[in-house]
């Protein structure tokens, strides 16, 4: 029978990440998406909490949780800031590779000193000409003995200039393509890696963004994970894992501007009445509420799926491209609410319009997601 209520455990998890999301993320976002800047000790109080590193296994010094539990998370950390939240989400993206692909022995060694130490990991996949077109990759990863000698370069890579270590698509064999496309764990104080570039962005500003450029950088041939040549497979899966990830923290960002707008309507008065009486404004906050509720069912329930070990594609991608196209719908709506004030950096709302439109572009454009939907129906 279908049940839409939460565990006990489940409420549990929510109400902890709330109450942090609420007491060191909120009071904090406004100040470092100004500076742009990570706040310094946010990933170690996080961790204190049992919200950092929480899909690494039990064993390796995670919380084990699954894809529903970090989704619940995601979304009440994304009500406060998108942009600090990424920080701590993004090791669920960056380590999934490992955790599905690597040995016993490479997630002794790759997850344990992450989820202990509270650091943080990158995914290093998009390139300059290779975004949507993630088979386009340049950065070769040559075998040479024992090793492989890494030179390219990657961009908008989140946690790129903190990382403790990084998973790496590079070309192990240049010559097939995307087929020679693989996955390689790279420690990030290894010689040969330079930040070149801090990206200056629109919107979550509170997370470090860079470009990242590779100069003969020698890694252990066992640092690979799967198959040599399985790269672009394993990026995909676990793109699809995380999306989730991204649909709950969409959720997230729609819902404070919900919360902000309504709680506005109420308390703007015009012509002698509170706006949310006006048709115009009541319709509008209508249609923001329903959509923000869908987008969370429609986030649930991929979350579930990949829980259940069931290889959701398509849904993933509906919850992912449906939840940040309405971030990006309510907090515009949210803003019009707010008018001339909504407009100013003094209040939160504006924030929460720049924050909700990366939602639509990373891990996979909206246009992409809707490829992938299209092609899931042809099959």
């Amino acid at each position: 029978m279908i049940d839409f209520s939460l565990s006990d455990d489940l409420l549990e998890i929510q109400s902890r990440a709330r109450h942090f999301a609420q007491s060191e993320i909120l009071p904090i976002a406004a100040e470092y998406d100004r500076k742009a800047q990570v706040p310094p000790g946010i990933t170690a109080k996080a961790r204190a909490a049992g919200l950092l590193n929480v899909t690494i296994p039990k064993e390796y010094g995670g919380m084990g949780y699954g894809a529903l539990q970090s989704a619940i998370i995601a979304e009440e950390l994304g009500a406060a800031c998108a942009g600090i939240s990424i920080t701590i989400l993004v090791n669920g993206l960056s380590l999934t590779p490992v955790q599905l692909f690597g040995t016993e022995e490479q997630k002794v060694k790759f997850l344990r000193p992450v989820a202990e130490g509270a650091k943080l990991a990158a995914f290093c996949l998009t390139e300059r000409e290779a975004g949507s077109d993630a088979g386009a990759l340049k950065t070769t990863a040559l075998p040479d003995g024992d090793d492989f000698v890494i030179n390219g370069q990657k961009c908008f890579v989140t946690s790129g200039g903190l990382a403790e270590i990084m998973t790496v698509f590079a070309l192990t064999d240049p010559d097939r393509g995307a087929r020679g496309v693989s996955a390689i764990v790279v420690p990030a104080d290894t010689p040969g890696i330079r930040v070149t570039k801090v990206e200056d962005k629109m919107g979550q500003r509170a997370s470090n963004t860079v470009e990242l450029t590779f100069e003969n950088v020698r890694v252990p041939q066992a640092n690979l994970l799967g198959k040599r040549g399985h790269g672009f497979s394993i990026a995909l899966q676990t793109l699809d894992f995380g999306r989730s990830g991204v649909a709950a923290l969409s959720v997230g960002v729609a819902r404070a501007a919900l919360e902000y707008a309504t709680a506005y309507a109420k308390e703007r008065h015009q012509f002698g009445v509170p706006i949310i009486v006006n048709q115009g404004v009541s319709f509008m906050l209508a249609d923001m509420a329903m959509k923000v509720e869908a987008a969370r069912l429609l986030t649930w329930q991929a979350a579930w799926l990949a829980d259940t070990g069931t290889r959701a594609t398509g849904k993933s991608a509906m919850a992912k491209c449906f939840a940040s196209d309405t971030a990006m719908e309510v907090t515009t709506c949210a803003v019009q609410i707010w008018a001339g004030n909504g407009y100013m950096r003094d209040y939160p709302v504006e924030k929460l319009m720049r924050d909700a439109k990366l939602l639509q572009i990373y891990e996979g454009t909206n246009q992409i997601q809707r490829m992938v939907i299209a092609r899931q129906l042809g099959k």
